[in-house]
């Protein structure tokens, strides 16, 4: 565990936090975090361990807890980790942080949650630079002169004692859209979450760029969002803000105790950047297949292999695997079944190596043959080419 200031912790997925670790209040909203998601669990009294899932928790007292994946089996320096867990998520297919890069970002000194608002400020400069979107809004006001279309009925309420107004309506040609609210509620939002001093001064810059501009009153808004093909390049920008204002995208939590959070499931973190490596290096790969059904009759129990290329079957699980007996009988069951469908005379589990485990292979029948592959992720590129020409 590593400590960056008393409010924010770095650790390894399945470290384990001890209540003497942080300060008291802090261990019991993590507590109540573990009793209420799946991100923490109680591996005995008094400590709580975190699995399968990496990113950012912030408490509501402003505790951060930073997750980051296990890649070795000795301890895991925690750059490393985390500069795998960005070239995890860069693999995730139609996501908004798929061009996310750290070359010109000093890491080391930065918290994934500040990279995550360095990116997102990336991406809104070239918004700017590409220009604010302006559009027509219909505007209904009680005006000194007469603009637009008088509104009869309302102008005989208001205007009954000031003669000398015009209840009207009319449209101007402003930047305060729906899309430009958004982005400044999330620059208002980011402004507080921040404590990084660049990203606090870029974030103050866009702000007086979009000083025009107001707020959504309620997340419900996110939903009236249309992106048509003359805002086409604030898609990005607006998914990003979404992900910050209401989580999208991710996994959903419960509790009282989590003010916000951006967390990614591991295990499909790891098929996408597997897929990724195949899909780079091997032609008429196909991920998540999705063609048969265990019992064809009722259309019941839909198998989908990780990847499949042509009758070859491969199948990647996120376990820490320390010896083959780890291995569960339910994922054997379903590579027979794979092998079966498919008639793939050759299906292959794929596992992160953490630990230095020989890879094996074995026999279902004459026919048919299961292989145990174990992938380094600090080259896994490499890894997946070797299973390839395997």
């Amino acid at each position: 565990m590593k400590k960056i200031n008393n409010k924010h912790f770095q650790i390894i997925e399945y470290e384990e936090i001890n209540k003497n670790d942080v300060d008291k209040k802090y261990f019991k909203e993590l507590e109540e975090i573990a009793q209420t998601t799946e991100f923490l669990s109680y591996s005995k009294k008094g400590v709580l361990k975190s699995q399968n899932y990496v990113g950012i928790i912030q408490t509501k007292s402003g505790f951060v807890l930073e997750i980051l994946p296990k890649v070795s089996a000795g301890n895991d320096t925690y750059e490393e980790s985390k500069i795998i867990l960005i070239e995890m998520i860069k693999t995730l297919k139609n996501h908004p942080f798929k061009k996310l890069s750290t070359a010109n970002l000093k890491t080391e000194k930065m918290s994934l949650l500040e990279i995550f608002i360095s990116f997102f400020l990336n991406e809104l400069d070239v918004l700017i630079k590409k220009g604010i979107k302006r559009d027509y809004i219909s505007i209904q006001d009680n005006q000194k002169f007469l603009k637009g279309k008088l509104l009869i009925n309302e102008h005989i309420k208001k205007n009954l004692v000031h003669k000398e107004r015009f209840f009207v309506e009319y449209d101007e040609y402003i930047e305060d859209i729906l899309e430009n609210r958004v982005i400044k509620t999330t620059l208002k939002k980011l402004n507080k979450l921040s404590k990084n001093f660049e990203n606090q001064r870029r974030i103050r810059e866009f702000m007086f760029v979009f000083d025009g501009v107001g707020e959504i009153r309620s997340l419900s808004e996110l939903k009236k969002i249309h992106i048509d093909r003359s805002k086409k390049y604030y898609e990005n920008v607006i998914e990003i803000c979404k992900i910050f204002l209401d989580n999208k995208s991710f996994t959903p939590y419960k509790g009282e105790s989590i003010s916000f959070a951006i967390l990614f499931d591991m295990n499909k973190l790891f098929e996408s950047f597997v897929g990724y490596w195949f899909k780079k290096h091997c032609d008429n790969v196909k991920l998540q297949h999705k063609k048969y059904y265990l019992f064809d009759v009722d259309k019941k129990y839909r198998l989908t292999p990780d990847i499949v290329i042509e009758n070859k079957i491969f199948d990647t699980k996120w376990k820490i695997i320390e010896s083959l007996d780890d291995i569960l009988g339910n994922d054997f069951y379903q590579m027979f079944a794979y092998s079966q469908k498919y008639n793939s005379k050759e299906v292959t589990l794929i596992f992160p190596r953490v630990h230095n485990i020989e890879e094996q292979e074995f026999g279902f029948d004459e026919e048919y043959k299961l292989k145990v592959r174990f992938i380094d992720l600090k080259n896994c590129e490499k890894e997946v080419k070797r299973i390839i020409n395997d």
